[in-house]
């Protein structure tokens, strides 16, 4: 058994990017935790009020427990996450408390700053961690290439994994679906990379890899 971390800065980021995978370690009865850093509510230029933290907390809870995972928010505020050692410290403890074996984190050259942050911070804080893998979480383009080297075959687990993301109901009507149509695509893409039977697989950047070999010496 082991024990598994996924961190995002939002209610839904790692619904996006990695809870194929998330679901996978639950069915192999592994111990999945999901670290939410902000209370994911924020307002435009204007005030108005674009996403209710509210709503976002009770959308991420059914999404985490349609995955069976324990779900753990730090409740910063959306768009103020810094590269700093309070947080670090916060992820630190965290990884010590649960003996954490496996890293989900934020790709570290993610162009919105609370994932970049939050992914600065994950890396210092899991520095012995012995797996480390990072995700994406959205389309866009930085001066980074995003260099996926691990997939996972997430083919059986895929209807599951637009459940949880369909968790996020008031996010996708905002954005028109737009998130989950793009994942669901992306995911097939992934699975052809890799070929053969794999229809949909999630594609990840390794930080660190140590065998299961290798974690029994």
């Amino acid at each position: 058994m082991m024990n598994v971390l996924g961190v995002g800065a939002h209610y839904d980021d790692l619904e996006l990017g990695c809870s194929g995978s998330l679901i996978k370690h639950v069915r192999r009865g592994d111990k999945v935790m999901m670290l939410v850093a902000t209370d994911s509510g924020y307002r435009d230029p204007k005030g108005s009020l674009i996403r209710d933290c509210k709503i976002a907390v009770k959308e991420g809870k059914k999404a985490a427990e349609i995955i069976g995972a324990a779900l753990k928010c730090l409740n910063y505020k959306t768009f103020h996450l810094s590269f700093n050692e309070e947080l670090t410290k916060e992820i630190s403890a965290l990884i010590r408390k649960h003996k954490i074996d496996i890293i989900y984190s934020h790709w570290v050259h993610d162009l919105h700053r609370d994932h970049k942050n939050l992914a600065n911070c994950t890396l210092m804080a899991g520095r012995h961690v012995p797996r480390f893998l990072m995700y994406r979480s959205n389309f866009y383009n930085t001066e980074e290439n995003f260099r996926g080297n691990f997939y996972v075959d997430i083919t059986d687990v895929m209807d599951k994994k637009i459940k949880v993301i369909k968790a996020h109901k008031s996010e996708l009507e905002r954005v028109r679906y737009d998130w989950l149509n793009f994942f669901i695509k992306q995911n097939e893409n992934d699975g052809r990379i890799i070929g053969g039977k794999v229809k949909y697989a999630e594609c990840f950047e390794i930080v660190r890899y140590l065998s299961s070999q290798d974690r029994k010496k």
